[in-house]
């Protein structure tokens, strides 16, 4: 039976996630997204020991064609991924230090990119 495109999202989610709670990280939520149209969703969000709050963008690419799954967050994608954090931040009393890291998928290949970018 062949997956669909979804599937394969929420199995390399599934992954990072496993992946990242074995390096300490505390899942907080799972697949946050704005409300409305164009605003944006966030895959992780995670908790370090230290206290910093982790937003994780997962990308899943079948092979390194076409620059692979960390290219594939682009500036634009990273700017839709910034707003739905912040977005989040508002519901909180108090804002903790944060991050934006990438989970790249590539076939059974697993690379966790911490600070991949900024807001």
């Amino acid at each position: 039976m062949q997956s669909t495109t979804k599937q394969k999202g929420d199995a390399a989610e599934d992954h990072a996630s496993r992946h990242l709670q074995t390096q300490g990280l505390q899942l907080v939520q799972r697949n946050y997204r704005t409300p409305g149209r164009g605003g944006g969703e966030i895959d992780l969000i995670m908790r370090d020991a230290d206290g910093t709050l982790v937003f994780v963008e997962v990308r899943k690419r079948g092979s390194a064609k076409h620059g692979g799954a960390l290219a594939s967050v682009t500036f634009v994608k990273q700017r839709r991924i910034v707003f739905a954090a912040q977005h989040y931040l508002l519901k909180l009393r108090a804002v903790p230090p944060c991050r934006f890291d990438v989970v790249a998928v590539e076939g059974d290949d697993l690379q966790w990119f911490k600070a991949a970018f900024d807001a």
